[in-house]
């Protein structure tokens, strides 16, 4: 009989700890040898000896980190293609989170172990679809895991958006949204409803969309906001991080009309007590509906959840049948659209 996968996969103070490969995925400290499942910071931390990940996973690192911050060495894997480990056999699937975002498919004495990371199920023109595969095993998140969150077409809320600025020429509409992943898709999403005119870009936002474009995701005509006046920013669409919106630097824009691009903004509650005007249901995570759909299609007949509302999932599963584990891992869930990052943090 193949090993269960609990003998082999366990969790550490650092993270999840794959025993016979002698390497964490995701860590949350640095460890000697690090698999990583996509940029975002946490998931992605520095000062990791040896690291695996795509390609464009260790661009973000390098990027985002610094050369000498990104792992003391770097090791890209395409998916499609596999390598053996003291063992255990290590391929890539797409996650469809953001650019380069990738499952850790693991195999070792014939049990099969897939870790999602984070991932969505809604197309997405910046990055590959989520492919399915089949496990024993399958490590989920559940940033969303609740029946209330059902997300929208993403094209609907681009629409909402374009609508607004046709209703109020004369205001800057300006949108939080996290700068890895959100911000590019946001725009390629107005790129495709039509709109051609420069999109304006906060600073903190500009090194990301050009390391987009080195890696060939096109995203049209970009200015930074700071070099525009006043004047020259009415009818136009600001992006910046979700903390710039609430502070003083938008206060410098024409009347602006703040909206924030997040699946939280389906909690009317929310949006308001961060003073959206325009809440954009945008969401780079499976909502509830995708969460269950790629459990019946990978067809894991146990199912663990590293970070989100575990209990609800977890509660779903079994009464499904497939029997549901909360790994409760430490540190996922802090940036992008980690339900409990303050205001002033950039979590969209």
């Amino acid at each position: 009989m193949p090993p269960h996968p609990e003998t082999w996969l366990r969790v550490t103070p650092e993270g999840l700890f794959c025993v016979p490969g002698g390497f964490h995925i995701d860590p949350l400290r640095p460890v000697a040898r690090a698999v990583i499942t996509h940029g975002h910071a946490d998931h992605a931390r520095p000062d990791h000896g040896a690291v695996l990940a795509t390609p464009e996973t260790l661009a973000v690192m390098r990027t985002r980190l610094g050369a000498a911050r990104a792992g003391a060495s770097q090791q890209p894997l395409r998916p499609g293609e596999a390598l053996t480990e003291r063992g255990v056999r290590l391929w890539l699937r797409p996650a469809g989170h953001i650019l380069g975002s990738a499952q850790i498919c693991l195999e070792w004495r014939g049990s099969r172990v897939v870790v999602s990371g984070d991932y969505k199920r809604q197309p997405d023109p910046t990055c590959a679809p989520f492919e399915p595969q089949p496990c024993d095993v399958f490590v989920t998140e559940a940033t969303f895991a609740l029946p209330v969150f059902r997300h929208p077409p993403p094209e609907r809320e681009a629409a909402k958006l374009l609508h607004s600025l046709a209703l109020f020429p004369e205001r800057t509409h300006v949108v939080g949204c996290y700068a890895l992943g959100k911000c590019q898709r946001l725009i390629r999403l107005l790129r495709a409803a039509g709109w051609d005119r420069p999109i304006h870009l906060h600073g903190a936002l500009l090194g990301l969309c050009r390391l987009y474009e080195e890696l060939g995701v096109a995203l049209g005509p970009l200015l930074p906001a700071t070099a525009a006046d006043r004047a020259a920013l009415r009818g136009a669409i600001v992006l910046a991080p979700p903390s710039a919106v609430a502070d003083r630097w938008a206060r410098r824009l024409a009347e602006p009309v703040v909206a924030l691009a997040s699946g939280w903004m389906r909690v009317r509650q929310r949006a308001k007590s961060r003073g959206v005007e325009l809440p954009l249901v945008v969401s780079d995570h499976a909502d509830w509906d995708g969460l269950l759909a790629t459990i019946v299609e990978v067809g894991a007949p146990e199912v663990w959840v590293t970070h989100g509302r575990d209990d609800a999932l977890v509660h779903a599963l079994g009464q499904r049948g497939i029997r549901g584990r909360a790994l409760h891992l430490v540190g996922l869930g802090e940036e992008d659209e980690g339900p409990e990052a303050a205001p002033a943090a950039d979590a969209a």
